[in-house]
């Protein structure tokens, strides 16, 4: 792809106010079809931003060899889990797709190697949380996967490579979770809100005042972080997202915290808004 096929692209989006940037956390899937704070928090952060001309999402459940973008009409509902009630798998998030977008952002990461992708969908990173903000399903969106093979920095510098799209009215969501530690999960309290092994505390007050104070340094270099960082994130996938939200904000920008709660010992919902 040319520069001047790249316009024409970008010339599909109506140019707006820069558009903010969530990471959201999405906790269990059963946030999809429960009504709870934290779904609330996603309305509300839809309700404060304008509304966007397409999603790009980063979702903890698409790790991939390489970077792939989803580039289909209409992706399909993923339903990427097991175990949960049969009124769960019947939940269908009919949002188009958006080959242009998908092109668009393949241009932008250039040298690196983007795939677009006729597969893949929403999974259920994207629209268990993406279905509340916006119900309708009326907004185009594609997912953009995370390659596995390539450390947080790297994802953080790759972020920054898609700044142009927050100028075209695209809403960028990283959707996960800081803390995710599925092995430890406090069955007893799992749906407890506020529940957290010490370490998890622990986990939640380092990464609240790091972002906060824009330390995102330690953020990126969380293997280096002691004890806590390493329970609360025994593997980077549902992590790596907020690398992907950080690397967008602008030093002017402010950034806001809301969901922030520990629940089932092990679990954060905490999540940003960066404007």
């Amino acid at each position: 792809m040319n520069l001047s096929d790249l316009q024409n692209l970008s010339n599909n989006f109506t140019n707006t106010g820069k558009m903010p940037v969530l990471f959201l956390g999405h906790g269990s899937p059963m946030n999809a079809i429960e009504e709870n704070q934290f779904v609330q928090g996603f309305r509300k952060a839809a309700d404060e931003i304008p509304k966007p001309n397409a999603i790009l999402c980063i979702s903890a459940h698409w790790f991939t060899d390489g970077t792939k973008v989803t580039a289909m009409d209409m992706p399909k509902t993923i339903h990427d889990f097991g175990g949960f009630p049969q009124a769960l798998f019947d939940v269908e998030y009919p949002a188009p797709g958006s080959p242009e977008l998908a092109k668009e952002t393949a241009g932008l990461l250039s040298p690196v190697l983007v795939e677009e992708d006729h597969h893949w969908g929403l999974d259920h990173g994207a629209w268990s949380v993406i279905r509340h903000m916006y119900p309708e399903a009326d907004i185009p969106v594609i997912q953009m996967s995370i390659d596995y093979t390539k450390p947080p920095q790297y994802h953080f510098d790759l972020a920054k490579k898609l700044h142009k799209l927050r100028e075209k009215g695209i809403l960028i969501i990283g959707s996960g979770n800081i803390i995710h530690n599925l092995r430890l999960i406090d069955w007893r309290n799992l749906n407890t809100v506020g529940a957290g092994w010490d370490w998890a505390i622990e986990a939640r007050e380092k990464t609240n005042s790091w972002l906060l104070d824009g330390n995102f340094q330690n953020i990126i270099d969380y293997h280096k972080q002691g004890t806590s960082l390493q329970y609360a994130v025994p593997s980077p996938d549902h992590y790596l997202p907020l690398i992907y939200s950080l690397g967008l904000k602008d030093k002017s920008e402010n950034l806001a915290l809301f969901n922030d709660e520990l629940i089932g010992g092990s679990l954060s919902m905490t999540s940003v808004r960066i404007s």
